[in-house]
C-alpha cells in the first residue's frame, strides 16, 4: 500500500496544536522550521505541499496568559486574532529560510458550502501552487461562529484534500498513529500500520477526546481519513515529532498508520455535495423512494413523506429513511414550501399544484450523492 506515497505528487500536511505550540507552551519555532525544511525538500523533488496548521487559538492563549481553553465564542475568537499574527509571522520566517514564499489562507465552512466561493478557493490554491508558494491554511476562528465551524482542523485538512484533489493527507499528531485502543489507558494496544480508510472498526478504536489544547483526538482523524478517501486521497496518521517524518513517509517507510482510499473517488461536483457539513433541510422518504435511491435513481415528490426545515431551490438537503438514517444528499429543485405542496404526489401533478413545473424530480441523480 505504502508505495502509493512514493508516487504522491500533491500532499496536504496537517499539524496539530499540541505540536505547533509544544503542548501549549508557546509557538515551537524549532518545529515549524523543521517542517519547513522537509516541505522545501519535497518541493525540490517536484511535489506540491499545502500545510493545514492548527495553533492560532493555542498561541493566542499563551500570549494572553490563559492556561485553560475558554468555552465562550468571543474569547476563542479573541485568542485566535492574537495568535494568528504570531503564527503567520513564524511560518513566513521558517519558509523564507529555505527560499520559499508562503501565503495565509483562512477558511470557513461557508467558503466551501457556497459553490462559487468553493471554486474561487480552489482557483486561488491552484494559482499559489503554480507560483511555487506554500499555502498555510487554517480555519478563520476570528469570525466563525459555532454553527459554521469545521470543528477541528483534521476535518479541514480532509476538505482541502478534496478541494485540491490531493493524493495524500498526512496528519501529524503527538501520537504514533492509530491504535487498537487508547495506548495511554490500555498497555495491550497495538499500532495499526495499514488499513482501509472506510473500515468501520476504526471509529470505535479511536474513541476519546483531544487534549486541553487541541479539539480533535483520534476520532476526528479517522473521520477525516474517511472523508479524504471520497476524492481518492490516502491518509497517514503519524507522529510529528518523528525525525524527518515527511521525507521518510514518501520513501515508503512504515511510519504511523496508512489508511488507503477506495478505488472509486467521487466526481468533483458530487464531492462538493458530500463535503457539506451543514444542510439546509431534510426529506423523509418512504420505502419505495429508499429503494429507488439505492438503485441509483432520482428522487421524485411521491416518495417524500415529510419535509423538515426552510430552504430555497438549489439548497443542499439530506434524504433520510423513517428511522432518521441519512441515505443521500443533493441539490433540490424546489423550495421547502413548494416541496411540502407536492410531496406524496406524482410528478404529473406538479404544474397543477404550483402553477409551473421546473423539473419532474425533486433531486436529480446527477445532483445527488449517496451517504
Amino acid at each position: 500500500m505504502r508505495t502509493r506515497l512514493e508516487n504522491a505528487k500533491r500532499l496536504i500536511v496537517k499539524v496539530g496544536s499540541a505540536l505547533v505550540t509544544n503542548n501549549g507552551a508557546g509557538l515551537d519555532l524549532g518545529a515549524l522550521q523543521e517542517w519547513a525544511r522537509q516541505i522545501a525538500a519535497l518541493r525540490a523533488e517536484g511535489r506540491e505541499v499545502l500545510l493545514v496548521s492548527s495553533g492560532a487559538i493555542a498561541a493566542g492563549m499563551q500570549r494572553l496568559g490563559w492556561s485553560t481553553r475558554p468555552s465562550a465564542m468571543h474569547e476563542l475568537q479573541a485568542a485566535a486574532a492574537v495568535g494568528q499574527m504570531g503564527l503567520a509571522q513564524a511560518y513566513e520566517g521558517a519558509f523564507s529560510q529555505y527560499g520559499l514564499a508562503s501565503a495565509q489562507i483562512l477558511l470557513t465552512h461557508e467558503d466551501l458550502a457556497d459553490r462559487t466561493r468553493y471554486l474561487n478557493a480552489r482557483s486561488t490554491l491552484s494559482t499559489l501552487m503554480e507560483l511555487g508558494v506554500v499555502p498555510v491554511i487554517n480555519e478563520n476562528d476570528t469570525v466563525v461562529y459555532e454553527e459554521i465551524k469545521f470543528g477541528d482542523n483534521d476535518t479541514l485538512g480532509a476538505l482541502v484534500a478534496n478541494l485540491t484533489e490531493a493524493d495524500c493527507l498526512v496528519i501529524l499528531t503527538d501520537q504514533n498513529g492509530l491504535y487498537t485502543a487508547d495506548p495511554r489507558k490500555d498497555p495491550s494496544a497495538t499500532l495499526i500500520s495499514e488499513g482501509e480508510a472506510d473500515d468501520p472498526r476504526f471509529e470505535s478504536m479511536a474513541g476519546g477526546a483531544g487534549t486541553g489544547i487541541s479539539r480533535g483526538g483520534m476520532i476526528t482523524k479517522v473521520r477525516a481519513a474517511r472523508r479524504a478517501a471520497r476524492s481518492g486521497a490516502d491518509t497517514v496518521i503519524a507522529s510529528g515529532r518523528e525525525p524527518d517524518v515527511l521525507l521518510r513517509l514518501v520513501r515508503g517507510e512504515a511510519l504511523g498508520s496508512f489508511l488507503k482510499a477506495g478505488n472509486t473517488p467521487l466526481a468533483a461536483r458530487k464531492q462538493w455535495l458530500a463535503d457539506h457539513l451543514q444542510l439546509a433541510g431534510t426529506l423523509i422518504l418512504d420505502e419505495g423512494a429508499v429503494k429507488a435511491l439505492g438503485e441509483g435513481r432520482s428522487l421524485l415528490p411521491i416518495g417524500v413523506t415529510e419535509v423538515q426545515g426552510q430552504f430555497e431551490r438549489g439548497a443542499v438537503v439530506a434524504c433520510r429513511d423513517s428511522t432518521g438514517r441519512e441515505l443521500a444528499r443533493g441539490l433540490i429543485n424546489y423550495s421547502a414550501s413548494e416541496t411540502r405542496r407536492i410531496a406524496r404526489r406524482p410528478s404529473a401533478d406538479i404544474e397543477a399544484l404550483l402553477g409551473y413545473v421546473d423539473e419532474p424530480e425533486l433531486i436529480h441523480r446527477d445532483n445527488m450523492v449517496l451517504a
